[in-house]
């Protein structure tokens, strides 16, 4: 079963590339991507690692580690949550 995992406090200069070759030690990595800002394009400074296999090690051996000059922040993706919020009438 595959794992999704969330990597934050990332150093602006981290790319996907990067991002995935530090996860590819633990196991299979199916997609890596670090999360830019759409107007801007700069790294927000967090991303998503899905795994197929060995993310549990990857979580714990990553976690409080030094990737790129920053100690990152390694744990398992939470569902992202509605983001609507008000009076429940959105634009559609």
């Amino acid at each position: 079963m595959s794992k999704n995992i969330f990597v934050g406090s990332l150093a602006w200069a981290t790319t996907s590339e990067g991002l995935e070759q530090a996860f590819a030690r633990y196991g299979v990595v199916t997609s890596a991507k670090v999360i830019s800002d759409r107007d801007t394009g700069r790294s927000k400074g967090f991303g998503f690692v899905e795994m197929d296999s060995g993310g549990d090690e990857a979580i714990a051996a990553l976690n409080g580690s030094d990737l790129d000059g920053r100690q990152i922040v390694v744990n398992e993706a939470r569902p992202r949550e509605d983001r609507r919020g008000g009076s429940g009438r959105g634009r559609y």
